[in-house]
């Protein structure tokens, strides 16, 4: 994998110090160059409808809650602040993929749910989301597959940076 400039610049730094693990920084640098590519082939895919990863995860949160869901339990399941999820939340209202509604229980809480438009857009768009991420190891052996999810699970549990 061709690393991106910068990495190979920090690479190509550490090389000329002592004692530092190169072989174990270029593969952190292939992780992060993977991640940055999927990142970037995952904002292609959304862009055309006009979503952001952050709200495509709304939109997939609230296509199996029919009736709707409380801002704040949609922020909690999104992972991210309430104030987020309200500014989320206003550009798919201004798009027209969800309503905003008063809970009947009560009045004070905020609901969410999917407009017919956002309905569809969510179906086809998840489907297609699931698909592609499904296959992007595609390419692994089973085998193969498992190693690097032990490998990965390894890695994430060797270190830290304090």
């Amino acid at each position: 994998m061709k690393l991106d400039a910068k990495y190979q610049a920090l690479l190509a730094h550490a090389q000329e110090q002592d004692g530092v693990n190169t072989q174990g920084m270029s593969l952190c640098f292939q992780l992060l160059s993977l991640s940055a590519r999927i990142d970037r082939d995952c904002a292609a895919l959304l862009a055309p409808h006009g979503l952001s990863e952050a709200r495509f995860v709304l939109l997939f949160l609230l296509e199996n809650a029919p009736d709707g869901m409380a801002s704040h339990v949609l922020a909690d399941r999104a992972g991210v602040t309430r104030a987020t999820v309200t500014t989320l939340v206003d550009g798919l209202l201004k798009a027209g993929l969800v309503e905003r509604f008063a809970a009947e229980t009560d009045r004070r809480s905020v609901m969410v749910k999917l407009s017919a438009q956002g309905a569809d857009l969510a179906k086809t768009l998840v489907a297609t989301h699931a698909q592609w991420i499904g296959n992007l190891f595609a390419h692994l052996s089973e085998t193969e597959c498992q190693q690097l999810g032990v490998l990965l699970n390894k890695a994430a549990h060797g270190g830290s940076a304090s």
